[in-house]
């Protein structure tokens, strides 16, 4: 199965070696690189009307946008667990190699063996904790745990003595998260137990800022403290004569407002996919939403004044109007609290959508005069931030951009475009 049968060869370079993974392609191995994306920029749509478009000019607009602001020679590892927050993991993963990031990261080591065996053979790092019947995988498909004690450490060394590998780690410090990591007390004797196991390389080490996107006098200062924290940490182990490898902590908001944040690499995650991580960090970034999910009306019908729509009967037709269908529903991460109030878009007029949105489909209003017509292109949200966006829709639901991208069911087939280096030459 996998590369068991077939066996991983990829050969990883030095972690963040210029440039990262030498062209098979920056990243890849060069022929799945075609065989997976091939020219992006040709849409290839799947047979549904509802479709997620994924704007991969976008997020290689951002990635650019990113790097206007951070230090010179400072690397990204890219956020691609939860299928990319949605957007797709292996293409996105291909788009953002091809834009120059060095590192791309998970949640799960199953989300790493998929991206292994794509093709991709950039460095992955996965933050989340294994269990231990992991630890074969993570050795085996040569991806980058987090450690944070040391039954895992002795664990992880004794898998990877048996493989006959070096396994690269990177040491969380929980400076203030409060979720995982060492204590920063605790980081010395952590980094010294690394240092003795002979198939283990300490390759980094990293924490995580709980409201760096915050700019409340109170979150700064909090913020502060943790970046203080792990400044300590690292002096600590470097004076112990241990080289602490790559020192990261920024995401998103530390990225905008907190500069001394980005050390040596920074993890930006949403700003990537084209949103800030607050409101009030708007006007710092110019960046572009990544996803654009948009359906077709499939039905058109003329109902009467007093007529109702959909389950429950909730909602009563208050003229004699035209009632347009469109196959969305929750199923595919349209949730039902969107109605009544999200309004959808046909060319340039917005309407709304009326009753409540089934598992599969949902009705809008076209009004008593309609001039739209059968299998027309609708919008449901992005991709231009001045439209309805992914952050509309989260703002509706009161919550965050994340979980609305992330919701949106893998049924609905991501269709790729834009990927701007997709016809250029390799890197050398």
């Amino acid at each position: 199965m996998g590369y068991r049968t077939a066996g991983y060869r990829g050969k990883l370079t030095e972690f963040f070696g210029a440039p990262c993974v030498r062209l098979q392609e920056n990243g890849l191995r060069r022929n799945t690189a075609s065989s997976c994306t091939g020219n992006i920029k040709a849409v290839e749509y799947r047979m549904r009307a509802t479709r997620a478009i994924i704007h991969l000019e976008n997020l290689q607009y951002n990635i650019a946008q990113i790097r206007k602001i951070i230090p010179a020679g400072t690397k990204m590892c890219i956020p691609v667990k939860a299928d990319a927050y949605g957007h797709g993991a292996l293409k996105t993963a291909v788009a953002a190699i091809r834009a120059g990031v060095s590192c791309l990261a998970v949640a799960t080591v199953q989300e790493g063996i998929e991206l292994r065996e794509a093709g991709i053979v950039a460095p992955i790092l996965s933050l989340s904790l294994p269990i231990p019947e992991e630890i074969p995988a993570i050795v085996e498909f040569e991806l980058t745990p987090l450690v944070v004690d040391e039954e895992f450490i002795g664990d992880l060394g004794a898998e990877a003595h048996r493989m006959r590998k070096t396994v690269p780690v990177h040491l969380k410090i929980d400076t203030g998260m409060g979720r995982i990591g060492c204590w920063p007390d605790e980081a010395i004797p952590l980094a010294k137990r690394i240092a003795k196991e002979k198939n283990l390389l300490l390759e980094g080490v990293a924490t995580h800022l709980s409201v760096a996107d915050s700019t409340k006098p109170e979150d700064i200062a909090f913020t502060r403290t943790q970046l203080e924290l792990f400044k300590t940490a690292c002096t600590a182990i470097r004076e112990e004569g241990i080289d602490p490898g790559i020192v990261h902590a920024a995401n998103s908001g530390a990225v905008l407002l907190h500069p001394d944040a980005c050390f040596d690499m920074v993890r930006p995650g949403i700003l990537v996919y084209g949103y800030p991580p607050d409101d009030c960090l708007a006007e710092r970034i110019d960046i572009r939403p990544v996803m654009e999910l948009e359906t077709q009306l499939v039905a058109i019908k003329k109902v009467r004044a007093g007529s109702t729509v959909s389950y429950g009967r909730i909602w009563h037709a208050p003229e004699d109007t035209w009632i347009g269908t469109i196959p969305v529903g929750y199923a595919d991460g349209l949730n039902r609290k969107l109605s009544p109030g999200l309004l959808v878009r046909i060319g340039d007029q917005e309407f709304p959508i009326v009753g409540r949105i089934c598992m599969d489909q949902c009705m809008i209003d076209l009004g008593p005069d309609p001039w739209v017509q059968r299998w027309d292109r609708v919008t449901i949200f992005g991709p231009s931030p001045a439209r309805t966006s992914a952050k509309t829709v989260a703002d509706m639901l009161e919550t965050i951009p994340y979980e609305v991208t992330c919701a949106i069911n893998k049924r609905v087939p991501r269709v790729y475009v834009g990927d701007e280096y997709a016809d250029r030459k390799p890197l050398k």
